[in-house]
């Protein structure tokens, strides 16, 4: 039986997630982006089956952001159209290690994601549930994102702290309704120091958040030093691989799709753990989000022949 849900067989599990679909914007380049939406790619290119629920504006960005998920062979029957809001774009830019800063714009079609039978539906019949912290920036898709929770049966939150969007009130409550709690390590201490922690270490504060909020699966990342799973109060981890880092956007989305993924078919921690650190290093080793990569791939990326 896998950790996370009673099934062992990928093909034979399902994964929503909740949250933005937008185009990262590299000055005159844009690329395929979105928490969520890298995620989603992901764990669907492993092997589980994923759909997004989301939203995007009327007009030729929406209409290519569309047509590219079905280039991907990702559903958008979920992914409603808003002739009232915009496209989401976000300019990124990289600094001289591949780290990105994010400009975020405001009040876009997946900020006003409305509740509807047919997603209550979709989020009731699937097995694992996965929003982020973005999402609930504006009441609307907040609002729409917490009565999901109601319906959800396991519950995976992905921590993406992007200032000035979010409260810390708001992130509490969304720790205390999840399953599995990830987030990197500067997120960890910033949570953990606004909920009281007074400790240093990175193990102390995890258990403490651990403890807050009632979770037993965690995860947190820690750049090209690796990650800590922690499950049930005992801790695996990666110390990272050596790479030339091009571009970090998207690695931890996909070191977050992998980690998921192996949690569902088997019952290794320390294998999840260095698969998915193996999968986020060679995202940011690449241009891009989203790029093609395989199973396969990844066990020789551990493991050269």
């Amino acid at each position: 039986m896998s950790i996370i849900v009673n099934q062992n067989v990928a093909n034979k599990i399902s994964l929503v997630c909740f949250g933005e679909v937008l185009w990262d914007c590299f000055g005159a380049t844009k690329r395929l982006g979105g928490a969520p939406l890298n995620m989603c790619f992901r764990v669907k290119s492993l092997g589980i089956d994923a759909q997004m629920i989301s939203a995007v504006g009327e007009g030729e960005l929406g209409d290519a952001l569309l047509d590219e998920l079905k280039e991907k062979q990702l559903s958008t029957e979920y992914i409603a159209v808003n002739p009232n809001k915009n496209t989401s774009t976000v300019q990124v830019t990289l600094d001289s290690h591949g780290s990105a800063k994010y400009e975020i714009m405001p009040d876009t079609a997946w900020d006003n994601i409305v509740l509807t039978d047919e997603i209550i539906g979709k989020v009731e019949s699937t097995d694992i549930f996965v929003f982020g912290s973005l999402i609930g920036r504006t009441d609307t898709s907040l609002i729409t994102l917490k009565q999901l929770l109601e319906h959800a049966k396991f519950k995976v939150f992905d921590v993406n702290l992007r200032a000035p969007h979010y409260q810390l009130e708001s992130l509490i409550e969304l720790m205390n309704s999840a399953d599995f709690i990830k987030l990197n390590d500067e997120e960890l201490y910033e949570i953990a120091k606004g909920m009281g922690c007074k400790y240093h270490s990175l193990e102390q504060n995890l258990a403490f958040i651990a403890k807050q909020t009632n979770t037993e699966f965690l995860c947190v990342t820690k750049g090209n030093h690796g990650a800590l799973l922690s499950i049930k109060g005992k801790n695996y981890y990666n110390s990272g691989y050596l790479i030339d880092v091009v571009d970090t956007v998207g690695a931890g989305d996909s070191f977050l799709g992998a980690l998921i993924y192996q949690l569902c078919i088997q019952n290794d921690p320390q294998q999840a753990i260095d698969f998915a650190c193996a999968a986020g290093a060679m995202v940011a080793q690449q241009l891009g989000a989203t790029p093609d990569i395989t199973h396969q791939q990844i066990l020789e990326f551990i493991e050269p022949c």
